[in-house]
């Protein structure tokens, strides 16, 4: 008797293990803005993260209030989901800002495409749990590269981690 409690026991504890993995992850939709307005949170808190700074041009997508400003030299947008809680960054760099490893695999592997001069580095707000979502696809919120690649009118995105793991991640139309 005492082994059959002990053997449920262990099969309730791995499905449990097993479902809690499973709904880790699936992705959570992105809760949709409404309005057009831009919120008065997301405003608070880009001066909370960035400090009082000129000229910030605010526009409401679908899923973040967006911010584009210039800090030292460099053009920035910054993205405030639902709740008005900072999300992360894009930047603008370049291919030879990707780390050495990325570079060397997107030359061999894709050597037929061009690579697009500009990359997009996504630095995300570690302190917020929030996906992000560029080229209209979600994705772990995690910093990462962008590169756009193309051949004829093929056109792909590829996402790089900061390690250098290079993975495709969309392919435009």
């Amino acid at each position: 008797m005492k082994k059959v409690v002990v053997l449920s026991m262990t099969i309730l504890f791995a499905a449990s293990m097993v479902m809690g993995q499973a709904t880790k992850s699936a992705k959570v939709p992105l809760k949709k803005l409404e309005g057009k307005e831009i919120s008065s949170m997301a405003k608070e808190s880009f001066v909370m993260a960035f400090g009082n700074i000129p000229n910030v041009k605010w526009v409401r997508s679908p899923n973040f209030d967006e911010a584009t400003f210039v800090q030292k030299g460099k053009e920035m947008k910054a993205f405030f989901g639902y709740d008005g809680k900072f999300v992360g960054t894009t930047t603008h760099v370049t291919f030879a800002d990707l780390p050495a490893s990325a570079q060397r695999e997107i030359k061999a592997k894709y050597k037929d495409y061009t690579i697009d001069p500009v990359v997009v580095f996504f630095d995300d707000n570690e302190l917020n749990e929030s996906d992000m979502v560029l080229y209209g696809t979600q994705f772990d919120d995690a910093d990462n590269y962008f590169v756009l690649l193309t051949k004829g009118t093929k056109k792909i995105v590829l996402q790089i981690n900061t390690e250098g793991t290079v993975y495709f991640f969309k392919e435009l139309s």
